[in-house]
């Protein structure tokens, strides 16, 4: 036992510590909110489309269909996305608090920490394209829906902004770089050793950068406000959300990175663009902040108890 808690927490540990070396970079003034801001650009626009992009060209086409893996995460994250809004509908009394609530509570940052994570947990990102095509397209055209239904708690769709996402989605470079990834892996095209090289140092930017970016942007007196929905949504996303994916996944006999690669999935903080997503769509913001703040800060026990749990019980 001793040897599986070791192993989740040296496979974490190091994660969270960079987050933190962020935020106290930004609390020593060396990091500002526009530095902040154009990284997160940077690595969204330009490195982490690098590194999946070089991912994908070195697979086969028989690792990017491995075994009913991406049906899988690609039915429960609908799964889990419609049943929390629903619960969200139904037992809110405040309802301009719904759409935060619900995006906060199944939107993981599944793109950037969740990469990280399972580089730092199986040492091999073989599974994130996987899992990034299974969450980013359903995480970015249903939260568009769910927050324009619900904005100001009015329950009316907004046509126009839901078509809007849609051509945002289109352009997302994250989704590019893995499309223009498949020809190379299905039909063996080569890489130049040059562009692979260049490749390669662009997407080793990706892990470190975002990690600070994350730290630096974490907001502890957004988690302090509205306590009791910014806790369970809290709840819902670290403990619920994964024990709905990992344990089916678990039944169905998926092990080693396959099911790491599901708890990353399920078990990542809330996505720091769903705070910037609900505050311009009309939705509450100050809720939305909370629990990116709080999953953030909470995920390091949850993933590192989840990981001691798959690893006690001889999943992984």
């Amino acid at each position: 036992m001793l040897t599986d808690f070791l192993f989740s927490i040296n496979a974490t540990l190091p994660v969270f510590a960079v987050m933190v070396l962020g935020w106290l970079l930004r609390r020593m003034g060396f990091l500002t909110e526009g530095c902040c801001k154009t990284g997160n650009k940077l690595v969204f626009r330009l490195c982490l489309p690098a590194m999946l992009f070089r991912q994908i060209i070195v697979m086969r086409p028989e690792d990017l269909t491995d075994g009913g893996f991406l049906a899988f995460a690609f039915g429960g994250t609908l799964a889990t996305v419609l049943a929390f809004w629903l619960l969200a509908r139904v037992f809110l009394r405040d309802k301009t608090m719904v759409g935060a609530f619900a995006q906060g509570a199944f939107r993981g940052n599944t793109a950037l920490l969740g990469t990280v994570l399972l580089e730092s947990i199986c040492g091999s990102r073989a599974y994130a394209p996987l899992i990034i095509l299974a969450a980013v397209p359903l995480y970015n055209v249903l939260s568009v829906v769910i927050l324009s239904l619900e904005a100001g708690g009015s329950g009316k769709l907004d046509r126009a902004r839901l078509l809007g996402a849609l051509k945002g989605v289109a352009k997302n470079p994250i989704l590019w770089g893995i499309l223009l990834g498949l020809p190379f892996a299905f039909l063996g095209l080569p890489m130049p050793a040059a562009g692979d090289k260049a490749l390669s140092m662009l997407g080793n930017l990706a892990s470190p950068l975002s990690l600070i970016i994350i730290g630096a942007d974490f907001r502890w007196d957004a988690a302090l406000q509205k306590k009791g929905p910014t806790l369970g949504a809290a709840f819902l996303k670290l403990i619920v959300l994964p024990a709905l994916v990992v344990l089916p996944g678990a039944a169905l006999g998926f092990r080693q990175d396959a099911l790491v690669a599901l708890l990353v999935l399920a078990g990542t903080p809330s996505a720091v663009s769903s705070y910037i997503m609900a505050e311009n769509m009309g939705n509450d913001g100050t809720l939305a902040c909370g629990i990116v703040a709080v999953t953030t800060l909470f995920s390091a026990v949850t993933v590192t108890g989840w990981i001691f749990l798959l690893r006690t019980l001889a999943l992984i």
